[in-house]
């Protein structure tokens, strides 16, 4: 089926907080939309200035989703991928910071310390108010704009679509977790953001992945995308995978892609994400 490539609606825009798009698109027909909202490393220079040696790296990245999940437009999917680092906004918070995860170590939407919980600004020159709304509007609100748009394209057209939100972390990280994740932890916000049916179908393909622990609404629930888009009763069910970079990459500097351990665990992820089109397409076509 034939695909469209492009940046953005608006690929010129700019604004005093950026100088890059805030995601490239790559339009799918499927019933299905890949949301890769961490994988962003962009730092507008007026940010990074600020930032400290720690924060330039980026380590809290989701690094190489966009290539990990690159199998995805074969099934004809649509990818939106983030451009900008978490740093500079965080894509799946709440536009109004409210916490996640009440009475848990979280960050917020826009990070002043990192995973490691070492400071990003040592100058203390933290953004204040005026400035995470105006990074907000220019980088947070055209993402989500994009999102809701495909959504809307896909659910018109088929009925029923999947929002699939990708994202990794590293596998052990004291600050959000005990011990050490399981490699495929599945989010469907404890059941309300996608129907039962195809969570239990999902849940089970990840029990069988060989090599691979897995777990359903564990420490990853999902995050603010999942909640607020997965509307079942609208035909919109959205499921978050929270992998665990071991399983793909080197996990420290120079977090490396390792193509050997990544295409081991891409029939796995394959499998779920035909199962996702396969539930989709049982919602029939409009």
């Amino acid at each position: 089926m034939a695909l469209d490539h492009f940046s953005s609606s608006s690929p010129s825009f700019t604004s005093p907080i950026t100088d890059q798009p805030a995601f490239t698109l790559h339009r799918g027909s499927a019933p299905l939309l890949l949301s890769i909202p961490h994988t962003g490393t962009h730092l507008p220079p007026a940010i990074a200035a600020r930032l400290s040696e720690h924060g330039r790296q980026v380590p809290d990245t989701d690094w190489h989703l966009e290539r990990l999940y690159g199998f995805a437009r074969e099934l004809g999917a649509t990818l939106l991928v983030a451009t900008h680092s978490r740093y500079v906004i965080d894509l799946n918070r709440p536009p109004d910071d409210a916490s996640l995860y009440p009475g848990q170590n979280v960050t917020g939407l826009c990070p002043v310390d990192s995973f490691d919980e070492l400071a990003l600004y040592p100058a203390g020159d933290v953004p204040g108010a005026a400035e995470v709304a105006a990074r907000r509007d220019a980088v947070w609100a055209p993402y989500h704009a994009q999102l809701r748009e495909e959504l809307d394209r896909l659910r018109q057209a088929h009925g029923r679509v999947v929002l699939w939100e990708a994202h990794s972390i590293r596998s052990v990280l004291p600050r959000f977790f005990q011990g050490r994740l399981p490699d495929l932890n599945l989010g469907t916000a404890n059941g309300n953001s996608c129907d039962p049916a195809l969570a239990s179908r999902l849940l089970a393909i990840a029990c069988e992945a060989q090599g691979y622990s897995s777990v359903l609404n564990g420490r990853f629930k999902g995050g603010y995308i999942t909640r607020q888009y997965g509307k079942p009763e609208r035909g919109i069910h959205a499921v978050q995978l929270e992998l665990t970079q071991c399983s793909y990459m080197q996990e420290s500097l120079p977090f490396d892609y390792l193509p050997d351990e990544a295409a081991r665990l891409q029939p796995v992820l394959r499998s779920l994400l035909q199962a996702a089109l396969d539930f989709a397409g049982a919602g029939g076509q409009r």
